[in-house]
């Protein structure tokens, strides 16, 4: 694992599976690259999958100037840490100095305003850990014991003819002809700016279109997803 200041620590998990069927995020992965791309030697899935260490040599085979005796540093106390260039003002460009890229537009949602139209910011809670849910508690929102909400500025719930706790439900509005629906959402008035809604992921990743990504990482765009309300 890596943690905020860029060490990384070795772990090791202490408890059995939840259940036969439950499969590890390497494995995963593993088995989907298996049953969509041609063999190849280079990529030994399933020893990799049967050996963590494989992959860790990969890595150091692929990023030597990073990742120098991964296997063996692994338990150094502490961590060891990952160099990070930027940090030290070291720019790794042609002219030695940060270059900044100009943005193409001065929006990057990729949709234009129209009537009844939201921008939904899929969001975590402080008790969630990328997508794995340890609670339903959240103090800081004051939610508690559901996850099943949608966070709306006051003015956009009193002009919509909604109310607080009202359960409604998201509509995609990609335009690319699937329907994508999220129900079962609870309104909860949040200071968040009009025409923005915010509600978790990964409930809400049912709504995020594959077309709608990041132009170049291909990242899913989740923080600005087209949307509309319709009252359950």
């Amino acid at each position: 694992m890596e943690d905020s200041t860029s060490c990384i620590h070795g772990s090791r998990g202490t408890r059995e599976p939840a259940g036969a069927e439950l499969l590890s995020e390497q494995k995963i992965v593993a088995e989907i690259a298996k049953a969509t791309l041609l063999p190849n030697p280079r990529v030994d899935w399933d020893a990799w999958i049967a050996d963590y260490s494989r992959i860790r040599d990969a890595i150091e085979h692929s990023y030597p100037d990073r990742f120098p005796d991964f296997n063996g540093r692994m338990w150094t106390p502490g961590g060891f840490h990952r160099p990070n260039p930027a940090r030290q003002r070291h720019w790794q460009t042609d002219t030695k100095k940060a270059k900044f890229n100009l943005p193409r537009a001065l929006s990057a949602v990729g949709f234009d305003d129209a009537p009844g139209l939201f921008r939904l910011i899929t969001l975590r809670s402080n008790d969630q850990f990328n997508t794995t849910v340890y609670g339903y508690e959240v103090s800081f929102r004051g939610i508690y014991g559901t996850r099943e909400v949608l966070f709306m500025n006051a003015q956009d719930i009193g002009s919509l003819g909604l109310k607080e706790g009202q359960v409604v439900e998201l509509m995609g509005a990609a335009n690319d002809g699937i329907e994508r629906t999220m129900s079962g959402l609870r309104v909860t008035p949040y200071d968040i700016p009009q025409g923005g809604l915010g509600a978790y992921y990964p409930e809400c990743n049912v709504l995020v279109p594959v077309s709608h990504h990041a132009l170049e990482s291909k990242v899913p765009a989740a923080k600005s997803v087209p949307v509309r309300i319709r009252a359950s």
